[in-house]
């Protein structure tokens, strides 16, 4: 069982350098525990602030050690040749492999203000990773559908093929992902039980499409508590302000012998990897849960 980081983007209005700076010392925090993987999310016009995946991402790279970063890009919201080329630069930038995870995004109010439309997201979502396999691939791309270019191409490319994570919690959008990615990402909302069922489905769809997934992983909201006591105070704290909607058996809190068991029974539904975002945002809170993580990891190591 491999632990990786979706790093929070989102904080709180107030000085714009206080939220970067916490990204920064919270990448390194994930650096110093040997966490498997840093990612960041990506949204557009939200209403507070959120710190853009490539800028920041290019700056968090300076933290972080040679094994796997990447992004997630919401693929209709983006030019599949800009895109190409960001994932060209920051695979550059990156020691290690580049991950570039993706999904079709929601809101239509963040699909107004980027001038797409949400009801034709599931084709651009096919004609955009089509187009941007190809033009990391070196090709010469043009595109007449939902988007369009003539005679595209990027020059810098990644050392080494990246990989597509697609995240996905419908199961024609399962399917989807076994045929498409090379990995699937599960939604942070899926209790238990829904997280063994979809794990399944995914399974027999990519046995049904012939593919071998490179991971199997599941993003879900965390706090590794200094004891039992202090992780289910700063749970209950969050769940009393109805956190994002999810029902409390989706969020893992514990101590790090507490944390370890979740973990365990994910692996042992299928899962390869648990992408963590903490479900707290105070940062002392944050960094000491890091260094928990680190300890989690090496216990299932």
């Amino acid at each position: 069982m491999k632990i990786g980081v979706s790093l929070t983007s989102a904080y709180p209005p107030g000085d714009p350098r206080a939220g970067a700076r916490m990204m920064i010392e919270r990448a390194a925090a994930a650096r110093r525990a040997d966490l498997d993987s840093l990612v960041v999310g990506d949204h557009h016009a939200t209403p507070g602030p959120y710190y853009q995946n490539v800028p920041i991402m290019g700056r968090l790279l300076a933290e972080w050690s040679d094994k796997p970063a990447g992004c997630l890009f919401l693929l209709p919201l983006w030019n599949p040749v800009l895109l190409a080329e960001q994932v060209g630069t920051l695979a550059a930038i990156a020691h290690g492999r580049f991950i570039v995870q993706t999904g079709l995004g929601d809101d239509e109010a963040q699909f107004l203000a980027m001038g797409a439309s949400l009801k034709t997201r599931p084709a651009a979502f096919e004609e955009s990773l089509a187009a941007i396999r190809r033009l990391l691939a070196g090709e010469s791309v043009s595109a007449t559908g939902r988007f369009t270019f003539e005679n595209a191409r990027v020059a810098l490319r990644p050392a080494e093929p990246v990989e597509i994570w697609i995240g996905a919690t419908a199961n024609v959008a399962i399917d989807r992902a076994a045929r498409l990615g090379d990995a699937w990402l599960a939604s942070p909302g899926l209790i238990p039980a829904a997280a063994a069922a979809k794990n399944t489905v995914y399974r027999e769809r990519c046995l049904a499409h012939g593919r071998v997934p490179t991971a199997i992983a599941i993003r879900r909201d965390v706090y590794v508590g200094a004891s039992k006591d202090e992780a289910a105070e700063t749970l209950a704290q969050v769940v009393a302000k109805g956190y994002r909607g999810f029902d409390p058996a989706a969020l893992v809190a514990g101590d790090v012998e507490q944390v370890v068991e979740q973990f365990q029974a994910l692996a042992e539904m299928g899962y390869t990897d648990v992408i963590v975002r903490h479900f707290t945002n105070d940062h002392a809170k944050v960094l000491a849960s890091f260094a928990r993580l680190g300890e989690v990891r090496r216990a299932l190591s």
